[in-house]
């Protein structure tokens, strides 16, 4: 096997075994990324000089006994999270040349553990889109078929996993931002409980619905990148404080004793056939492993996800970009004849199309004669939402869906057509509007695309969507199949 496509925990081994160095591993990867990026467009920002000192300072401390379990191991970071010293651009003109005078929380974290940085990832302008067609910078392509889109908005870090740009990546997901793209580029994707990771240094794009997670090669990367950024954070608000368990303690190769049940209202009107056929095989292998499965749950409020997750998400942008004026920082128009020409003109230009509509969109559900029509009424929907999950999360264990309605699709194919670009999420926002964790792992390639299964649990249940995942992986091989890129 190429160093390049190692997992977290191979590399872990072979550097504490001083098989390899981390200064060969870092190489090696920068390497792949020279090799693949031409057609993958997966990174916006390569910081190599950078990520070969951080090698290089790990090898060092992995010689005098420090053996973290992430300690020498390059990953690339999605760019909407502040790295100091770094550009994070969110891939927008507006914020091109913005380097932050402090890092994400995350980005502290994964430092103090010994990180090897390798850059940042492209994404969606802000994180509004499901395709990474929406980066102001260019497209990425799915390694699977570099015709086809690899789902957004964390498109980019998924890509990357996928392509063996990086052993791991981090991204966000504000409506299923990160278990998309997983699900379109055959990786693992975790999106945990809202308040379990810090968002303090996430740029925000909807505060109520963003959060941080991982995109890694297998579960049990997965759960070794979540025990290095969980936790709580004073610094966030929203952050829970409550104990992290030792999540990888949780991936035991059976699922004897859970129950586990399917929502009707996930297999929607329109899925692809081959994704139906591939999630509904992926179940009988759970149940072969020893769960319990009904196939009869129903979440009746789940219909109503689309319609309530774009009134709150586009009105908590409205808010949040409305500091992008031109004045304090990042792009600024200058040719203007009033300070109020220099604002409107500020937003014209350095944003893009979908950031200029969803900001849109957001104001007039705000606006005054509309407040209680949109905005309130979606407030209590979403409350409807999440008592629906807590419901059923009396009685089982986890829930089984789809990721995604369909395998990727081809770049320009949804462009001009928002709403079929919308529905791309249908299955992944009522788990942001709820505030539960969700995972996706690989579950088929049919016709050589990928297929993601999602599994979904109640607050703070993450060791148990972990380990239904590393069961169910254990028991297959879709996570070991590689893109065709070389």
């Amino acid at each position: 096997m190429d160093l390049h496509q190692l997992t977290i925990h191979q590399a872990r081994d072979l550097l504490r075994k001083k098989e390899i160095s981390s200064v060969e591993l870092t190489k090696a990867v920068l390497a792949r990324i020279e090799s693949v990026e031409n057609r993958v467009k997966a990174v916006v920002t390569l910081s190599a000089e950078r990520a070969l000192e951080d090698a290089g300072k790990a090898d060092k401390a992995l010689a005098s006994g420090e053996n973290g379990y992430l300690r020498g191991i390059p990953c690339l970071i999605k760019d909407n999270m502040c790295t100091r010293g770094l550009r994070t651009t969110c891939s927008s003109k507006m914020l091109e040349n913005f380097i932050p005078p402090y890092n994400a929380t995350v980005v502290e974290k994964l430092e103090a553990r010994g990180m090897v940085l390798l850059g940042k990832t492209n994404m969606d302008e802000f994180a509004m889109g499901s395709s990474t067609e929406n980066s102001a910078f260019f497209p990425t392509h799915n390694p699977w078929d570099i015709e086809r889109v690899p789902g957004g908005s964390s498109g980019g870090s998924a890509a990357a996993v996928a392509a063996d740009e990086a052993i791991y990546t981090l991204g966000s997901d504000t409506g299923g931002s990160i278990r998309q793209p997983a699900g379109f580029c055959n990786v693992v994707g975790l999106k945990p409980t809202y308040g379990r990771v810090s968002r303090f240094g996430l740029v925000a794009f909807a505060s109520s619905l963003d959060q941080i997670g991982p995109l890694t090669k297998d579960v049990r990367d997965c759960a070794l990148v979540l025990n290095a950024i969980a936790g709580y954070d004073p610094r966030d608000s929203t952050s829970v404080d409550c104990p992290v368990p030792d999540y990888t303690q949780a991936l035991v190769p059976d699922l004897k004793g859970l129950r586990l049940g399917v929502p009707k209202e996930y297999f929607v009107e329109g899925m692809q056939t081959e994704i139906r056929d591939s999630i509904h095989a992926a179940i009988k292998k759970l149940e072969e492993l020893g769960a319990e499965i009904d196939w009869d749950v129903s979440l009746p409020s789940t219909r109503f996800a689309l319609s309530v997750y774009y009134i709150i998400a586009p009105s908590e942008a409205s808010a949040n970009l409305a500091r992008y004026d031109g004045v304090k920082y990042g792009f600024s128009y200058e040719n203007a004849s009033s300070i109020w020409d220099a604002l409107e003109k500020t937003r014209q230009f350095g944003f893009g199309p979908e950031v200029k509509r969803r900001i849109m969109l957001g104001t007039y559900a705000l606006s005054a004669g509309y407040y209680d029509a949109y905005y309130l009424k979606a407030q209590k929907v979403r409350t409807l939402i999440r008592r629906e999950f807590d419901e059923a999360f009396k009685k089982y264990d986890a829930l089984i869906t789809p990721t995604s309605p369909t395998v990727p699709f081809k770049i320009g194919e949804k462009a001009d057509d928002p709403m079929q670009m919308y529905l791309s999420d249908v299955c992944t926002l009522p788990v942001n509007i709820a505030g539960i964790p969700g995972l996706s792992v690989p579950a088929g390639l049919p016709g050589g695309l990928p297929a993601g299964m999602q599994i979904l649990g109640k607050h703070f249940s993450e060791e148990t969507l972990l380990r239904i995942g590393y069961a169910y992986e254990q028991a297959t091989e879709w996570h070991r199949q590689k893109p065709p890129l070389n």
